[in-house]
């Protein structure tokens, strides 16, 4: 079974704990950390680890379950779904969370479209020289 030890809760972050721990589990998928098949720990010794409610673990549970990230088996556990192309799955949903948080500050700044468009391309072009090198 999975160490509940990567799992990290931040009281300064302003998310619910439930939502920290379901973060947490993407990101384990998304990175490859955790592949079709892994356990998780189990809703009760996960709680104990992070000193906090059976409750709140079970509800950032049920919420993976019902976007099809884990799946549970009663008396079995919860484990990575078998999905085909989870991970890159995850990686889509980040990468628009990330585009949306960037076009809301560019708005907030005063930068229009063309704008934007012009520094994400000197980003990219940024980003790939440094990875040729």
């Amino acid at each position: 079974m999975k160490s509940a030890s990567p799992f990290i809760i931040s009281q300064s972050d302003k998310r619910p704990i439930y939502l920290q721990i379901i973060g947490q589990v993407k990101r384990y998928i998304a990175v490859g950390n955790w592949v079709e098949g892994d356990p998780l720990p189990s809703i009760r010794q996960l709680a104990a680890d992070l000193q906090v409610s059976v409750i709140t673990v079970k509800r950032a549970y049920l919420e993976l379950e019902r976007e099809g990230v884990i799946v549970t088996h009663h008396g079995k556990g919860s484990q990575v779904a078998p999905k085909q192309d989870l991970a890159e799955e995850l990686q889509q949903k980040e990468l628009v969370q990330y585009l949306e948080l960037a076009v809301r500050l560019a708005l907030q700044l005063g930068i229009d479209e063309k704008e934007l468009e012009r520094r994400l391309r000197e980003t990219m072009e940024r980003l790939d020289e440094r990875e040729r090198v």
